[in-house]
Parts: structure tokens; C-alpha cells; sequence
């Protein structure tokens, strides 16, 4: 499968809460997710490798569905913004990293990234 017309803005969302049956609702999944700053889209029709920037990550804070919180990362004018609420701070590029997830099933890490945001840096991208 190829994609025909990729996107200008490319919206990956990861897969983070799971019905568990035998639980009878919905369990948060905290695995590690490393999702790259730039990203390259190489199966489309045109047969030419496209790239992307990651631009905004939206992060779920808390260790269940029913319950937590969502803040952002944003990168604009070539810093990354936290948005929470009404604060807003500068942070490092390297910070992003510690949304990836935990690399054990349980952790005191409970922020992870949910929806991410890629923009494409191709100049023959006309959407």
C-alpha cells in the first residue's frame, strides 16, 4: 500500500489505553514509544522519500484513562514551549525524550506521548 497524497501535516496517534477483557475497562499502556524529531515517509506514490518535523506532542499525565491530565509541547520559532494550563515554559529539545514512555511496565513516569505532530519540510508538498 502506498500513500497517494501525503499529508502537509501528518497527526500520529499512539495507541495508549487498552480494553483488558478480563478486567471488564480500559488499563493505560506506558510502554516506550521513541518517536524521532524528524521523521522520513518513504511509501508514497511519487516514489520520493518525504520529511517531516515533529512540531507539537500532546502528552497524557496520570496512570489510568478515567483520570489525568493533558499538556503540550509545542516548537515554535525553533524552541520547544510546555504548555500547562495558563503556564507556559521554555524547554530544552532533550526534554521531549522523557515523553517517550517507561522502558518498564510500571513506573513512576506517568507522562507520555499521545498524539504527535509532523510537518512536512518537502518544498513539492502543495496541500
Amino acid at each position: 500500500m502506498k500513500i497517494k497524497k501525503p499529508p502537509h501535516i501528518l497527526v500520529i496517534h499512539l495507541k495508549r489505553f487498552k480494553y483488558i477483557e478480563q478486567l471488564g475497562r480500559y488499563k493505560k499502556l506506558s510502554y516506550r514509544v521513541v518517536f524521532p524529531l524528524e521523521l522520513k515517509l518513504s511509501n508514497t506514490v511519487e516514489d520520493a522519500d518525504l520529511e517531516y518535523s515533529l512540531f507539537a506532542v500532546v502528552v497524557h499525565v496520570g496512570s489510568g484513562p478515567n483520570h489525568g491530565h493533558y499538556v503540550s509541547l509545542v516548537k515554535s520559532h525553533n524552541h520547544w514551549l510546555f504548555f500547562d494550563d495558563e503556564n507556559v515554559e521554555m524547554i530544552d529539545e532533550s526534554a521531549v525524550q522523557t515523553f517517550f514512555g517507561s522502558a518498564q511496565e510500571f513506573s513512576s513516569n506517568t507522562d507520555h506521548g499521545y498524539i504527535l505532530f509532523y510537518e512536512s519540510l518537502g518544498a513539492g508538498n502543495k496541500s
